[in-house]
């Protein structure tokens, strides 16, 4: 795919999830595995080719509930990047109030991987963060696992799941989330195991505003990482550019 196959998107490509791993800051092993590094140099190499001008910067399960990581990128990427954080359940109301002030919007729950708060403690901090500051939560989970979670996330505030949600079962019940207003991200193409465009089609068909594209660069511990040819994917199965920017950029902005 050369760059002229590029969708054309007035404002740019908002590029929902992505990893920042930079020197200097704390990692931790998870499950034996600590990513290599991937600094904001390494992802802006990659992304302005792609016509992205912002995105939102996903905490790893690797990077715990530290923060400065998140704050260093984020006043390094500039505006238009937001970030997702992870926090343990008793952060005082004025240092998630300060994460605000300088570009974090949203809460994540790693279910497949860890390194965030426990899932027990999903549903006081979706009400508190989002009644606080308007924040939502973004749940690393699969949709194999969605069953025993439907009512709960159907009554939160403010959801969206990861990658797809993975896995092929479990996929009618993303679907009964997606028409009753959680967001899915389009990202982690190589992690899920069922048909991308017809997936991508399933859930556009159901709430058109519920898909955001993303890169996941770097793709850590993908079976495959970002191709640009992805992007192809998603925009001959979609045929809007609202999963590119507009439905992200509300997402994210939007109290």
């Amino acid at each position: 795919m050369n760059s002229t196959a590029l969708p054309d998107v007035e404002g740019g490509l908002f590029d929902a999830h992505l990893h920042i791993i930079a020197p200097g800051f704390p990692l931790i092993p998870n499950q034996g595995y600590t990513p290599d590094f991937f600094t904001v140099d390494d992802y802006l190499a990659r992304a302005k080719p792609l016509g992205i001008t912002g995105g939102a910067v996903v905490s790893g399960s690797f990077q715990g509930f530290d923060q400065t990581y998140l704050l260093a990128a984020l006043a390094r990427l500039g505006p238009g990047f937001v970030g997702v954080t992870q926090l343990p359940a008793n952060t005082p109301d004025d240092v998630i109030l300060d994460l605000d002030s300088k570009g974090v919007r949203a809460v994540r729950f790693n279910l497949q991987r860890g390194g965030s708060e426990d899932v027990s403690q999903l549903e006081r901090m979706a009400l508190r963060v989002h009644e606080l500051c308007g924040w939502h939560v973004e749940l690393y989970v699969a949709n194999r696992h969605l069953a025993g979670l439907r009512a709960l996330l159907a009554r939160l505030p403010k959801v969206s799941i990861d990658h797809l949600g993975l896995t092929a079962e479990g996929f009618d019940d993303l679907l009964w989330l997606v028409e009753r207003g959680i967001k899915v991200k389009a990202t982690g193409f190589g992690r899920c195991d069922f048909d991308i465009a017809e997936a991508l089609r399933r859930i556009d068909a159901v709430n058109p505003e519920a898909l955001m594209f993303g890169t996941d660069l770097p793709c850590t511990r993908a079976p495959r990482v970002f191709e640009e040819a992805d992007i192809a994917v998603t925009n001959q199965a979609v045929q809007t550019d609202g999963i590119f920017r507009r439905n992200a950029i509300r997402w994210y902005t939007s109290v």
